[in-house]
């Protein structure tokens, strides 16, 4: 046997494993990491889908919180994962775009190291204080941040996550100071606002919509591209002359790089299913979001334009990490 044809044998055995392996996956169940405490948005989404998902993917979808660093703990658990299909992640604003543009020292590429598999949802954001907050509307509570500079502080998700990155543009873009309060995931910084230990948060809005229908927390002003039919009363920020922060977060699932497009393919169709069933396009409509469901590389372009926004706001606006 010539070489020639030996290395063409020796190609062809070492393809068969990897076409086996996308044929027959998943063999077992996968696990699919949320870079966020419990009970934030993320969160929300993930165990919605993975509620629901077995029938089409054919295997369990388990959930797995790995909170810190604003979604980093977690996103470079699914960077540094064997690309084989058994883990997989959400992505977010906060760990695709807004804390990659701010934190230089990321132990990930947002944009070459993972494998974009489908955007899940998309949610606005929403400002909201503590019932004891002395104002109710926007231009009260701007009035009183103005009047008060350093007095009051908001909780977010994280250092470098969305609720601080737009936080700190609203800050600057409306001449306020308030003091930051990193959490390790908008649950916990949620529970604080409501209990006062912090007096703002910025969130995403399925996590804290239960807690403003229930009057534990008074909505403020939102990001989204109109007012919305559940808060019909709270302006946007565009109608507040704040339109760089009136930007919309997404909840999708994507794995580490080289994951084999058989793979990528088989999740995609199976979420695509799965989010079509009437009742969970309810659920994660009735939070506030938005279904949506695209393809891999519809999905791979919004993190690209999304991080590139988050950069040039992160210059444009001179912001650091506290």
């Amino acid at each position: 046997m010539n070489r020639r044809r030996l290395g063409c044998l020796v190609c062809t055995l070492f393809a068969l494993p990897l076409a086996a392996h996308a044929q027959s996956w998943p063999a077992h169940s996968v696990r699919l990491v949320v870079p966020f405490a419990p009970g934030g948005t993320t969160d929300i989404v993930a165990r919605v889908v993975a509620e629901k998902i077995g029938p089409f993917l054919g295997q369990a979808l388990v959930v797995e919180n790995r909170a810190g660093g604003g979604g980093v703990v977690g996103a470079n658990d699914i960077a540094k994962a064997t690309p084989d299909g058994y883990q997989i992640g959400m992505a977010t604003v906060s760990t695709t775009a807004s804390n990659p543009a701010i934190n230089p020292k990321i132990p990930y590429h947002a944009l070459s190291d993972f494998t974009p598999i489908v955007n899940i949802a998309a949610t606005p954001n929403v400002i909201a204080v503590n019932p004891k907050f002395p104002a109710r509307d926007y231009q009260g509570f701007i009035a009183e941040l103005k009047k008060n500079p350093g007095k009051y502080s908001y909780g977010s998700s994280g250092t470098g996550g969305i609720g601080h990155l737009q936080t700190e543009l609203f800050k600057t873009l409306a001449g306020v100071h308030i003091t930051h309060i990193p959490y390790r995931g908008a649950g916990p910084a949620l529970t604080d606002t409501v209990s006062g230990q912090v007096q703002i948060v910025f969130d995403n809005l399925p996590s804290a919509l239960p807690f403003i229908k229930e009057g534990r927390l008074v909505a403020i002003v939102v990001a989204a591209p109109s007012r919305l039919a559940a808060l019909p009363n709270v302006p946007t920020f565009k109608e507040v002359g704040l339109e760089p922060v009136n930007r919309m977060a997404y909840y999708g699932l994507y794995g580490p790089k080289g994951l084999p497009r058989e793979v990528v393919d088989k999740l995609n169709a199976a979420v695509r299913s799965t989010i079509a069933l009437p009742e969970v396009k309810k659920r994660i409509e009735d939070t506030g979001s938005i279904v949506i469901g695209n393809s891999p590389e519809e999905f791979a372009a919004q993190i690209r334009a999304e991080y590139a926004i988050y950069k040039k706001v992160v210059e444009t606006a001179h912001l650091a990490l506290e």
